[in-house]
C-alpha cells in the first residue's frame, strides 16, 4: 500500500497540517482584515488544487458530474468558508492555543452529524472517544 493510499496517515497529516494552519493563521491575520486574510488563503489554496489536478490530469468536464455530487460539493465548500471566516476571526480576536481546540470540536460536531444523517453506528468506542475529545477541547479553551 502506497503512504498516500493510507486514510490513517492521511488523516494524521491533516491533523498536522491544521496544527500549522493555527500557527500561520494567527501570525498572518495580524494587522489585517480576517475576511481578507481569508480570501487571500483561499486563491492560493485555488491555484495549489489547480496545480495538482492539472500536474496528475484529473480533471474532468463538469457535464460529467452528477448534479447531486455537485449539489453537495457546494454544500460542503460554502460550510467550509463559513468555517474559515469564523476561524480567522477567532484567530485575530483569541489565542491560537485557546481557539484552535474549540476548532477541533469539529471532530465531534462531524461524528454526531454522521450519526444522524449518514447513519453511521454508535460504539461505546466511539461515544467515550468523542466525549473525551469535546471534553479535551472545552477544556483546553477555558481560562
Amino acid at each position: 500500500m502506497k503512504l498516500w493510499d493510507s486514510w490513517l496517515v492521511l488523516a494524521f497529516a491533516s491533523a498536522f497540517f491544521a496544527g500549522l494552519t493555527a500557527i500561520f493563521g494567527k501570525i498572518g491575520v495580524a494587522g489585517i482584515n480576517s475576511n481578507l486574510a481569508t480570501f487571500i488563503r483561499t486563491v492560493i489554496i485555488i491555484g495549489i488544487i489547480a496545480l495538482i489536478v492539472s500536474w496528475r490530469k484529473e480533471w474532468q468536464p463538469l457535464n460529467t458530474i452528477s448534479a447531486h455530487t455537485l449539489i453537495f460539493l457546494a454544500l460542503s465548500a460554502i460550510a467550509t468558508g463559513a468555517s474559515w471566516l469564523c476561524y480567522y476571526r477567532a484567530l485575530q480576536l483569541g489565542p491560537a492555543s485557546r481557539v484552535a481546540p474549540i476548532d477541533k470540536l469539529s471532530v465531534v460536531f462531524a461524528m454526531l452529524l454522521a450519526f444522524i444523517f449518514l447513519k453511521e453506528t454508535i460504539t461505546w468506542k466511539i461515544a467515550i472517544g468523542g466525549s473525551l475529545v469535546a471534553a479535551g477541547a472545552i477544556f483546553l479553551a477555558l481560562p
